[in-house]
């Protein structure tokens, strides 16, 4: 089950499979990726993504991965991720194998409890991950960290992930839903620019034309004159994203 919840401009979205450690399935990541259109339809400013209970997610459900769809159905999700225009949050709160680290890093920011660990151990099941989630990897952690996740099937705690960058903070879901608040508050005009030049990091030759226009938009949105106007009325401004 996939279930989402509202927190003001915060959306949560929560995997709940106890019965198999909130492993995806096909069903499990069409819901994944519609929650996630619903919840930037809707007009939420920042999304958590968490696991319900111990775990954020074991991974592919290994009854259904060698199924038709469930390679598409899997990127077509982490694609929703990456490419919404709002921040999504990561509430890493346990284990994160295969999948479950493909999608922790699909996210723009990931706070991880000290059980959280990650795992990419297609090595060991004859498996193998896309270049993308290679070049996210590379991008959030370097080449070694990289290299030791697939090539020799590490496994990194929640310390080791922070210091190589894969995490970006040690916290509780409520950590990370303290700071997707905060970042609700932010100019969403601003947030959606800088998200996607930061993706285009790792996605050379796609972005180009529109982040001229989301930069464009920044310089002349009414967010920018309100930012000016409460700066000279000594107060926080009021963003509306436009």
């Amino acid at each position: 089950m996939i279930t989402v919840t509202e927190h003001g401009d915060v959306a949560e979205i929560t995997l709940d499979r106890h019965e198999k450690r909130n492993a995806l399935d096909l069903a499990h990541l069409t819901q994944l990726t519609a929650s996630v259109g619903k919840c930037v339809s809707a007009g939420s400013r920042a999304l958590v993504i968490t696991g319900a209970g111990s775990t954020f997610s074991a991974g592919a459900d290994l009854g259904g991965v060698y199924g038709d769809g469930f390679r598409a159905a899997l990127y077509t999700a982490l694609g929703a991720i990456t490419s919404a225009p709002i921040p999504v949050l990561a509430a890493v709160n346990g284990p994160a194998i295969g999948a479950g680290t493909q999608l922790a890093i699909a996210c723009d920011l990931r706070i991880v409890a000290p059980t959280a660990k990650f795992a990419v151990p297609t090595a060991r099941n004859g498996l193998a991950v896309d270049p993308w989630t290679i070049r996210r990897l590379a991008a959030l952690a370097g080449g070694a960290t990289t290299r030791a996740l697939l090539l020799a099937a590490d496994t990194l705690d929640a310390p080791a992930a922070l210091t190589r960058g894969l995490a970006d903070r040690i916290g509780s879901t409520d950590d990370a839903r303290a700071l997707a608040r905060e970042i609700a508050s932010y100019a969403p005009l601003s947030l959606k620019y800088s998200k996607h030049a930061v993706q285009a990091l790792t996605e050379p030759g796609t972005w180009e034309t529109r982040l001229d226009e989301e930069f464009e938009q920044c310089w002349a949105s009414a967010d920018f004159t309100e930012s000016q106007l409460a700066r000279a009325e000594n107060r926080m401004p009021k963003f509306v994203g436009k």
